[in-house]
């Protein structure tokens, strides 16, 4: 019988072969084996059961650091992936996972009402998510879109959702942010938004992500207002965002009029919702995902294993280290 460490090791030959494409050889040079011992470990992996449609197992290490998030930030539940040397796969492979425990979730509850953000992690959540029949769900958007066609935006996330489940779909029709803090409280003065809001707060689940401040984030390249910088929001703490909101280390709100104009639900708001979803990774995301960790904006962490440990050390002791930090190179996450 294979004893743990020797099943976690076939694992992790299975999940870089089938999940991260890596060749025979690669895998045999990144693991310090022969490319014979990783063939012969495929085989077993498939024989076995360990590999099928999905890779049947999990790394004790992602085991393990799931279980102290969890702990040390009051979470329901926490899903950890192995970091890819790609990190252009990191949203593909968080979706993938997102999408199978969205599934299971749907699956084993009684739901509702379903809120969505937007984004790369989100659009492959929802490409993952099993279809099904769910007449009684509403899948609702949780923030205003943009103004200008982009495949992900709010309003295409939350209408993909609906037709995969065969649910009803409801739209939040604004833009994400208004003119000014004035402007949006006269557009959520009006009953069709007062009612959107108030459907949107009685969500039984919300599956949103994490944006940061680099130009890998969509928000900052398509949706930021031109009378708004990054430079101002950075000067203010700003790390991260969640529903067009932007925070600080802390996970605290920042005090600049864009939050105020934001045509979201309020983040202080976020814990009225059972159950709240971030689905996020990458090391440009570490800073936004330690201060979401430490303001338990959520109730369930996704995230692939590098970030969430790095974010966690962060949280836990302000610190990061230098290596860690994000590089700011453009992506699609």
């Amino acid at each position: 019988m294979m004893n743990a460490a020797g099943n976690s090791l076939e694992a992790r030959v299975a999940w870089l072969y089938f999940m991260e494409g890596m060749t025979q050889a690669e895998i045999a040079e990144k693991l310090g084996m022969t490319r014979l011992r990783v063939n012969r470990m495929l085989v077993e992996a498939r024989t076995s059961g360990l590999v099928s449609i999905a890779l049947n197992s999990r790394f004790a290490t992602c085991v393990e650091l799931e279980q102290i998030l969890v702990r040390e930030f009051g979470l329901k539940d926490a899903v950890i992936i192995p970091t890819p040397d790609n990190p252009d796969l990191v949203p593909v492979l968080l979706g993938q996972v997102a999408g199978e425990y969205l599934s299971n979730f749907l699956e084993m509850n009684r739901v509702k009402g379903l809120g969505l953000g937007w984004g790369a992690t989100l659009r492959e959540t929802i490409r993952n998510t099993r279809p099904g029949r769910y007449p009684d769900l509403c899948i609702n958007s949780m923030m205003g879109g943009l103004t200008h066609g982009l495949e992900l935006n709010t309003f295409e996330t939350a209408s993909s959702l609906a037709n995969r489940l065969n649910a009803e779909c409801q739209y939040l029709a604004a833009p994400i942010y208004a003119g000014s803090p004035a402007s949006r409280d006269i557009i959520l003065a009006q009953d069709v938004f007062r009612e959107a809001f108030e459907r949107i707060s009685a969500n039984d689940v919300a599956v949103l992500s994490i944006g940061d401040l680099s130009l890998r984030s969509l928000l900052i390249r398509y949706g930021l207002p031109r009378d708004v910088t990054t430079d101002e929001l950075v000067a203010l703490g700003a790390v991260g965002d969640i529903l067009g909101q932007f925070y600080d280390a802390d996970g605290r709100v920042i005090d600049h009029p864009l939050n105020l104009r934001a045509i979201a639900l309020p983040l202080s708001e976020l814990s009225r919702i059972p159950t709240v979803v971030l689905a996020s990774g990458g090391q440009n995301k570490i800073p936004a995902i330690a201060g979401a960790l430490k303001a338990r904006l959520a109730t369930v962490i996704i995230c692939d294993e590098d970030t969430a440990k790095t974010a966690r050390d962060l949280a836990r002791n302000g610190e990061i280290s230098r290596k860690a930090q994000p590089s700011g190179r453009p992506s699609r996450q």
